[in-house]
């Protein structure tokens, strides 16, 4: 995967020639997103017959999210691993990601000096495409209307598109806002694809493999948004094995109150499968279904009972039949 990690100072990166460039955050790459990037693919392939020159679309995008370097207080839950992102970035269309290192240095640049030094200087724009609300430069000075004017200085095309999702407009805040209420379906119809959580899987009290349902634990990163606690119906996918296929699997998302847990945690029972080694393992959990919320029981009976129960459902809601 062509991802280049950008430093303050570096004023070249390994771009053959011009491209067209577009920016953002990014964050869970929404639909929104996906149709800029749609677009900023079509106006490559415009300039590349008019030059005759084959131009890349290029995704440039900032690590860590501004708002944490600038009121870390502020600063939102973030949807998508660096490593997320870029998946998902190259699958809506973008060549190459770059992913520049937002600093109190670069947040300090003009409006003309992040023009200069990312979209000339750095990437040789011939087209940016951006939403309609992007902003930049040192306190959010710049808008559309001055890149464009920028772009016609530095002889580039800039476009910029609404971000929109019918009555309301896709964005990374509406998906944060489903996740908060469990609405695992309501966030994918934002995304363009189901919510997912990706991780190193750890080893757990192994209470699961003592009940015939062993699961692969996710420890729940600090500053990562993750739906409300409960029983969802996903798949477990292995990032480390290419070409591994995504697995069924009952996902609980929680502190696992039956047991007095404190440490909130993804644990996924893969369906029917007891002899998967996973630990050690980069994994994705992608959450299609809610099953329910969470419930603290009463001895190991009834929660066994409720278990079977989840997996019964979670089968059949992946298999198209959730009645």
């Amino acid at each position: 995967m062509d991802v280049w990690h950008e430093v303050v100072g570096v004023t070249s990166l390994p771009l053959p020639g011009r491209c067209v460039v577009s920016v953002g955050n990014f964050d869970g790459v929404h639909r929104g997103h996906q149709h800029v990037l749609k677009r900023a693919r079509e106006l490559a392939a415009t300039l590349s017959a008019s030059s005759g020159e084959q131009l890349p679309v290029v995704a440039a995008t900032f690590e860590p999210h501004p708002l944490a370097v600038l009121a870390p207080d502020r600063a939102p839950l973030r949807l998508t691993t660096p490593g997320q992102r870029a998946r998902l970035l190259r699958e809506a269309g973008a060549d190459v990601v770059c992913s520049l290192a937002f600093s109190h240095e670069m947040a300090a640049w003009t409006p003309e000096e992040f023009v200069r030094h990312v979209m000339v200087d750095q990437l040789h724009a011939a087209g940016v495409v951006v939403g309609e609300n992007f902003r930049f430069g040192h306190r959010a000075a710049g808008d559309v209307a001055l890149l464009a004017a920028l772009g016609r200085e530095h002889d580039f095309v800039v476009e910029a598109l609404p971000l929109d999702g019918g009555s309301r407009p896709w964005s990374s805040t509406l998906v944060r806002q489903m996740l908060a209420a469990g609405d695992v379906e309501g966030a994918a119809d934002v995304l363009g694809h189901a919510p997912a959580v990706e991780g190193v899987v750890v080893r757990g009290d192994q209470r699961g493999r003592e009940l015939g349902y062993p699961t692969a634990n996710l420890p729940v990163a600090a500053g990562f948004a993750v739906p409300t606690d409960g029983v969802y119906a996903g798949w477990l996918r292995r990032l480390d094995e290419p070409g591994s296929a995504p697995l069924p699997a009952a996902v609980s998302v929680g502190t696992n109150p039956t047991f007095d847990g404190l440490e909130r945690r993804v644990e996924s029972y893969v369906l029917d499968r007891t002899d998967l080694a996973l630990y050690g393992a980069l994994v994705e959990v992608s959450l299609v279904g809610r099953i329910r919320g969470q419930v603290r029981f009463d001895g190991i009976d009834p929660l066994l009972v409720q278990m079977a129960d989840d997996v019964d459902r979670t089968r059949r809601l992946l298999s198209g039949d959730p009645a």
